[in-house]
C-alpha cells in the first residue's frame, strides 16, 4: 500500500512538472508572469506632489472602456482585444462609486461636484451640498456652496486650467467654478423657462461666444470683460487662432470654439473654422500652466463621450473615447512623474454593454460572428451587434429589425437598445480609477498646507 501510494506521488509529480514546463513556455503565461513581476516593482512616490492632472471621461464606464481599448487597438491594425489604453498602463487602479445623495446613479452635476470638491449632493446641482432644493434658488445661501479644488489651487497660488469638449457651461466644467441650484440654467435667459416662482433670484453662468449671437439678455460681452481683466491673456475661437498661441508669452487663454460643445471626434475635421483635438489642448494648457513654480492644477473632460451614449451614437461615443486616450497618453510624455498626480476616471457610466460571443477580432461596431466566422442570429434569424443599450433612442418600436446590409459602423447609426427612450440614460455601477506619480493624500496635504500659509 505504501509503495503504491509512493508510485502515485511520483508520477503526479513528474506529469505536474511537465505540465508547468508546458506553461512555462506559454507565450500567454510568460506575459500574465511578467506583469506580476512588473507591479511588484512598482513602488509608492511618497514625496510631495508639486502639480495634478486629473483626466474624466464623462459616462466612461467600464464596458466604454473596454470597447475604446478595441477600437483602438483596431486602428493600429490588432485585433483589438489584446490592445493596453494608455491609462490602462498606470500602475494605481481603483473603482469609485458614483452614487448621488438622493439617487442610485448620478448626473454629472453631482457628480462633478463630488470629484471636484469631495462632497456629495443632490442631482442636478452645481457646486453646492445637498441642502439646497434642486430647482429652487431660495434655497441657496453661501453656507451650502462648496469649494471646487481649483478654487483651492488658486488660493494656494498655483496656476489652473480647464479643457473640455462639452461648453464650458456645462455640468461637469461648470462645477469647477460655479455654484448653482439647477445645471440648466446657463444664462439670464434660462430664467424665462423656470416654472418657480423664485426665478428673480437665480445667477447665471454662462460665457458669450464671438461671432454668434448668444442667450444673453443682459447685454454683456463676457469675453471682452475677461480678456480685459487678464493681462497677457488670448482669446481663441478657431484652429488657427489656438495654433498660434505662444506658450511663453501667455499667461491665461480662454478658448472657446463652439456656441454649444465641441464637434465629436468623428465629425472635428469637417468643421469649417477648424478645432484642436482634445490631445491638443491638453499639452498646449500644460506647457502654459507649468511655468508657475508653485504648480498647477488641470482637469480635463472628454465630454461627448457622454453626448454621443445619450443620443445612441456608440460610434461617436467610442471614438470620443479614443481621442481622450490619446490625450492622456500625450499628458504622461510630457509631465513629470516626480512631481505631478495623474489621474484618469469617468463621473459615471452608461446603460451601454458588450458582448454576444462575438468571435475574436471581430469589428467593434459589426454584427456579431460567431468563432466559425459565420453570423450569429437571434430566434427569429435576425442578426445583431454586440453593442447596445438597455434604453436609448434605438429603442424597440415593435419588432427588432434585422441587421443585414445595415451599415453598423457608420457615425450616424443608432445602435439599438431594449427600452425605447428618446434619451438614454446613465447606469449606475462603479468606475474606474486609474493613476500614476504621486500619491492623492500627499497632495492634498501639500495644498492645504500651502494655502493655509498664503
Amino acid at each position: 500500500m505504501f509503495r503504491l501510494s509512493l508510485v502515485l506521488y511520483f508520477v503526479t509529480v513528474v506529469s505536474a512538472d511537465n505540465i508547468l514546463t508546458n506553461q512555462d513556455n506559454n507565450q500567454w503565461y510568460k506575459d500574465g508572469v511578467k506583469l506580476i513581476q512588473d507591479n511588484l516593482k512598482v513602488k509608492p512616490n511618497t514625496k510631495t506632489a508639486k502639480n495634478a492632472i486629473l483626466f474624466m471621461g464623462d459616462g466612461m464606464g467600464i464596458t466604454t472602456v473596454t470597447a475604446a481599448r478595441i477600437l483602438d487597438g483596431q486602428m493600429k491594425g490588432q485585433t483589438g482585444e489584446e490592445n493596453v489604453l494608455s491609462w490602462e498602463e498606470l500602475p494605481w487602479t481603483a473603482l469609485a462609486k458614483t452614487y448621488a445623495v438622493d439617487q442610485q446613479g448620478p448626473d454629472s452635476a453631482s457628480s462633478a461636484t463630488a470629484f471636484l470638491t469631495g462632497v456629495k449632493t443632490d442631482q442636478g446641482v452645481v457646486g453646492m451640498d445637498e441642502r439646497v432644493e434642486w430647482g429652487h434658488c431660495s434655497s441657496a445661501s453661501k453656507e451650502s456652496q462648496v469649494i471646487s479644488i481649483l478654487s483651492l489651487a488658486e488660493m494656494a497660488g498655483m496656476s489652473t486650467g480647464l479643457v473640455s469638449t462639452a461648453r464650458v457651461t456645462h455640468a461637469s466644467p461648470a462645477c469647477s467654478y460655479a455654484h448653482s441650484v439647477d445645471r440648466r440654467w446657463e444664462s439670464d435667459a434660462d430664467k424665462k423657462n423656470i416654472a418657480y416662482d423664485d426665478a428673480s433670484s437665480c445667477k447665471d453662468i454662462d460665457p458669450e461666444y464671438p461671432d454668434k449671437k448668444g442667450e444673453r439678455l443682459d447685454g454683456r460681452d463676457l469675453i471682452q470683460e475677461w480678456v480685459d481683466k487678464h493681462p497677457k491673456s488670448q482669446y481663441v475661437w478657431n484652429k488657427t487662432g489656438f495654433d498660434q498661441i505662444d506658450v511663453d508669452k501667455v499667461d491665461h487663454v480662454l478658448g472657446l470654439f463652439e456656441p454649444s460643445s465641441m464637434q465629436y471626434e468623428v465629425d472635428r475635421a469637417d468643421d469649417a473654422a477648424g478645432e484642436p483635438s482634445i490631445a491638443e489642448m491638453t499639452e498646449k494648457a500644460i506647457k502654459i500652466l507649468q511655468t508657475n513654480p508653485k504648480g498647477y492644477f488641470l482637469f480635463v473632460e472628454g465630454g461627448r463621450i457622454d453626448h454621443g451614449h445619450h443620443d445612441g451614437y456608440a460610434v461617436r461615443a467610442i471614438n470620443d473615447a479614443v481621442a481622450m486616450n490619446k490625450a492622456v497618453a500625450r499628458a504622461a510624455e510630457i509631465i513629470d512623474k516626480d512631481e505631478t498626480l495623474l489621474t484618469v476616471t469617468a463621473d459615471h457610466s452608461h446603460v451601454f454593454t458588450i458582448g454576444g460571443y462575438t468571435k475574436r477580432g471581430n469589428p467593434i461596431f459589426g454584427i456579431v460572428r460567431r468563432m466559425d466566422g459565420k453570423l450569429a442570429v437571434d430566434s427569429d434569424n435576425k442578426t445583431y451587434t454586440s453593442l447596445g443599450y438597455a434604453n436609448g433612442p434605438g429603442g424597440l418600436n415593435g419588432s427588432r429589425p434585422d441587421l443585414r446590409g445595415v451599415d453598423t459602423a457608420d457615425k450616424d447609426y443608432r445602435h439599438q437598445a431594449t427600452v425605447l427612450k428618446s434619451y438614454e440614460t446613465h447606469g449606475s455601477e462603479d468606475v474606474g480609477v486609474y493613476a500614476d506619480g504621486l500619491e492623492p493624500t500627499c497632495f492634498m496635504a501639500w495644498l492645504n498646507s500651502s494655502m493655509f500659509s498664503t
